[in-house]
């Protein structure tokens, strides 16, 4: 069963132009920005009306630590990445999210932060394709009617 907050829960207009679904979590929807220059996932919280970290619930607060610092090392795992920029402004889309950027030596932006250095350059859809695969397959926990691969101890 849902919580209220999630039945009532919407995507930001500007983020279902800007992103593609890859997973949903407990709390967080995670998407991908369509920007191939970095590999950037956004989290978004799945509760409506809620613009600040500090707005949440404190068990949704330490949920939401949890599936940054997740989102961050499955990233850095997928990408080899030089380093991970997380980050939440929210002063051009008020709904709370967060970004999660992987960052390489050699980025067009590096060192500085990556917004407004060049425009977004969408993926193609081989390169969209890929990435996707990539990522929900590191992402999405299996399902229950699927048996899970053996654990050694």
């Amino acid at each position: 069963m849902s919580r209220p907050e999630t039945a009532r829960f919407t995507l930001h207009p500007q983020l279902e132009a800007d992103t593609i679904e890859v997973a949903r979590w407990p709390l967080c929807r995670v998407l991908l920005m369509n920007d191939r220059t970095y590999p950037w996932l956004i989290l978004v919280p799945q509760r409506a009306d809620i613009t600040e970290m500090h707005h949440l619930e404190p068990e949704d607060r330490t949920r939401l630590m949890h599936e940054m610092a997740l989102a961050a090392r499955l990233l850095e795992d997928a990408t080899k990445a030089h380093k991970i920029n997380v980050a939440a402004l929210g002063n051009m889309v008020p709904q709370l999210h967060v970004h999660v950027i992987a960052r390489f030596h050699e980025d067009p932006a590096w060192p500085k932060p990556v917004w407004g250095v060049r425009p977004a350059e969408p993926y193609d859809s081989a390169s969209l394709s890929h990435i996707l695969r990539m990522l929900r397959e590191s992402m999405t926990p299996p399902r229950p009617n699927k048996p899970s691969p053996p654990r050694s101890v």
